[in-house]
């Protein structure tokens, strides 16, 4: 079957005037074959004539929206609908025209370029499109044009870019421009389609403007009690950049302002703020005259051939004159005085002034507030601060006062200093040696050699500052051996004097020295300093410095000596051993007698010597009746010797005087017992004893009149003894008065 004589078939978009045709062979044009069509757009957007073939398009066909459809068509019996023929398929192609515009998807645009730019300079590209078939003739070729914003900018016709077209233009003349452009199809001819949009293009800054002072001249006024750091006056240099070319850099030029005045730039409106860097003084300049220069903090070096990019203008300040207050000439004052100090002393002054033309004199008081106690007093004319009181460092070491000076004519400009008074320790204690210092002097020392460096200490406070001066003591001032060197650094030297040193000769020198304080009132002492003479090697090390290794025997070792000295230990330990073991021997053999059957009796029984009385009985002699001595006494028997009148030492006891009673009546009746009865101890001292014989045993036979005053003459010991035997004479004086009155 064949489709219009084609397999294909080409239709425009408006409704077919000629109908495509479909016919087959079999069609003898009996009417016997009806033809029949089915696909895409079948019944709804194409139909076909059942009998002819004839193929209708029932609406407008769009290609930009469906640009083919693909249908099938079969001849079939009209009357049984037996197919004729296999089914064909064919495909009708939607024909383009030209009824699309071009469109600018993307617009309208925005751009910006930098002022002053070359021709030529790009600024943006704009794109159109359009929906026509591009392979369909000239419907979708599009030419671009400038409908607005000529002679300042081009645009590309094939590439829609657009460049500047005028060189030179300043922002700060015009900054935006609004350009139209056109797109048109069919290749821009007569009969096409056009659209169009708009770019907004904006002329970004750049540094092309130097900063200006609006005048050449400025005046500011300035009171003279400005503070310094204070912004005394600004000015301004205009800049007809933006942003950060705008930014405005201002400088004092060197000359009369550079060391009173500073200038800094105000980072949010670009003003210069002059600042006072020193005091002004309106007695001593009324005026300064300076220059100040403004300039761009960012060159941009393609203008530096437009000429220098800074400007300069002239500043007059005025001082103002202000009655001040008057001025110390010291910030602050520190005064130092000794505790103890009479009330009256004079420890300082302080001095303020009017600097004002008038020159009003000044008076001085303190601050009560800072001196409740009234420790100190000021002069009201001259100043001068002096003690109220005695001053103790230990309760306060520092005043802190405040002294007010006011002007004579004008009593409420007044201004006030900070007197720190600093109360001094008195110098108690004088200084003395650092330490105890151990020198030596070599044999072969060299004359005027420095042997030992020594420095002095001092219990007083504080230890700062302190400074010490070392002599030699005037009557060891003719030392033939060593002398004082005093380096002034609170140090000195032993120095040589002499030459020859000799250990055999003498070993140790004795050298005195004098160290001075520089306290309030001074202080010194004399220390010593002990001088070994020591054996040395030839680069001054020490080899000995002991006397007696002079006379050691050459060549014996270390070990040697120790072994020796070890024997000699040894030997002196076997002799006291022996001395010590023949001792006891005695004693056991002294011990052991035979005849000493009355031991016991004689330990009990007899009387320790005197405090004094360390021989004067011999408990051998009473072991052993062999050794009796010839000139020892009978103890049973009272001596016949006159003895010189002893005190009655016991007291009058009954039971002593029965208990000894009653024991010489016993040994009196025993006939056995030896004629020298231990109990005779009871009644006599041991030799030695200052006080001879305290026993009671022959109290009875000592004269009741005896004077007992000597006992007061005996010492301490014997007070007590003294005033027992006063009392007891007064009372026996008293008894006999008695008696002879009554008699």
């Amino acid at each position: 079957m064949k489709v219009g004589g084609q397999f294909g078939l080409n239709w425009l978009r408006p409704a077919l005037k000629f109908p495509r045709k479909l016919h087959t062979d079999l069609d003898k044009g009996d009417s016997l074959v009806k033809y029949t069509l089915s696909g895409e757009g079948a019944g709804s957007i194409f139909t076909i004539d059942q009998t002819t073939g004839d193929i209708h398009a029932l609406r407008s066909l769009d290609r930009e929206e469906k640009p083919y459809y693909t249908l099938r068509a079969q001849a079939v019996d009209i009357d049984t609908n037996a197919p004729l023929e296999p089914e064909s398929e064919f495909v009708i192609k939607v024909q383009d025209i030209n009824d699309n515009e071009p469109k600018f998807l993307e617009g309208p645009y925005v751009a910006s370029v930098p002022e002053m730019s070359p021709v030529g300079t790009y600024v943006t590209q704009v794109t159109a499109t359009d929906a026509d078939d591009p392979t369909y003739g000239n419907s979708a070729r599009v030419v671009y044009s400038i409908l607005h914003g000529q002679p300042y900018f081009s645009v590309d016709p094939k590439t829609g870019v657009i460049k500047t077209a005028l060189p030179n233009m300043d922002r700060e003349v015009k900054e935006e421009y609004q350009v139209l452009i056109q797109a048109k199809d069919m290749g821009g001819q007569l009969g096409g389609l056009a659209g169009t949009t708009i770019v907004n293009i904006t002329l970004s800054d750049v540094n092309d403007n130097p900063p200006r002072f609006s005048k050449s001249f400025f005046h500011l006024r300035v009171p003279e009690s400005s503070a310094v750091g204070s912004a005394i006056g600004r000015i301004k240099a205009h800049d007809l950049d933006i942003g950060r070319n705008a930014e405005v850099e201002y400088t004092i030029v060197p000359g009369d302002g550079g060391a009173m005045f500073d200038i800094t730039t105000n980072e949010h409106n670009q003003e210069g703020i002059i600042i006072l860097k020193r005091p002004l003084d309106y007695e001593s300049k009324k005026a300064y005259t300076f220059k100040v220069e403004a300039s761009n903090a960012h060159m941009d070096p393609r203008f530096q051939s437009f000429g220098a990019f800074k400007d300069t203008a002239t500043v007059k300040i005025n001082v103002l004159d202000v009655d001040e207050p008057p001025v110390f000439n010291k910030p602050s004052y520190v005064m130092d005085v000794y505790e103890d100090t009479p009330a009256g002393t004079i420890i300082g002054a302080v001095t303020a002034q009017d600097l004002d033309a008038s020159s009003s004199p000044v008076r001085y008081s303190i601050d009560w507030r800072s001196d409740l106690d009234s420790y100190f007093d000021i002069d009201p004319v001259e100043g001068t601060i002096s003690t109220n009181d005695l001053l103790d460092r230990e309760n306060i070491a520092q005043h802190n006062v405040s002294v007010v000076a006011t002007k004579l004519n004008s009593p409420v400009l007044t201004s006030r200093v900070a007197v720190t008074v600093h109360v001094l320790d008195i110098n108690e204690f004088p200084p003395e040696l650092a330490s105890p210092y151990e020198t030596f002097v070599c044999e072969n020392a060299r004359l005027g050699q420095v042997i030992q460096t020594f420095g002095a200490k001092d219990k007083d406070v504080p230890s700062a500052g302190q400074q010490f001066s070392f002599r030699t003591p005037k009557e060891d001032m003719k030392n033939k051996n060593f002398t004082i060197r005093d380096f002034g650094n609170n140090t000195a030297g032993i120095v040589t004097k002499r030459v020859g040193f000799r250990r055999r000769l003498q070993e140790i020198y004795f050298l005195p020295v004098v160290i001075e304080d520089n306290g309030y009132p001074p202080k010194s002492s004399t220390g010593t300093l002990t001088i070994r003479v020591c054996g040395c090697e030839s680069d001054g090390s020490v080899l000995s410095c002991s006397a007696e290794a002079i006379f050691l025997p050459v060549g014996l070792s270390t070990g040697a000596l120790i072994a020796i000295l070890l024997c000699i230990v040894i030997l002196l330990g076997i002799v006291v051993l022996y001395v010590s073991l023949r001792r006891q021997k005695k004693k056991e053999t002294l011990m052991s007698s035979k005849e000493d059957i009355r031991d016991n009796v004689i330990h009990y029984d007899d009387e320790g010597g005197g405090e004094e009385d360390t021989h004067a009985f011999d408990m051998g002699t009473l072991r052993n009746p062999k050794v009796v001595k010839e000139n020892l006494y009978r103890r049973d028997v009272k001596p016949e010797m006159k003895r010189s009148p002893k005190p009655p030492v016991s007291q009058d006891s009954a039971d002593i005087r029965d208990f000894i009673h009653q024991r010489l009546v016993e040994h009196d009746l025993d006939n056995s017992a030896p004629p020298y009865d231990s109990l005779a101890t009871y009644a006599y001292e041991g030799e030695g004893s200052v006080a001879e014989s305290l026993s009671s045993i022959e109290s009875v036979t000592v004269d009741p009149e005896e004077d007992y005053d000597y006992l007061s003459d005996w010492g301490p010991r014997f007070k007590t003894l003294a005033g027992i035997f006063g009392e007891q004479s007064e009372t026996q004086s008293d008894s006999t008065n008695t008696e002879n009155t009554h008699g």
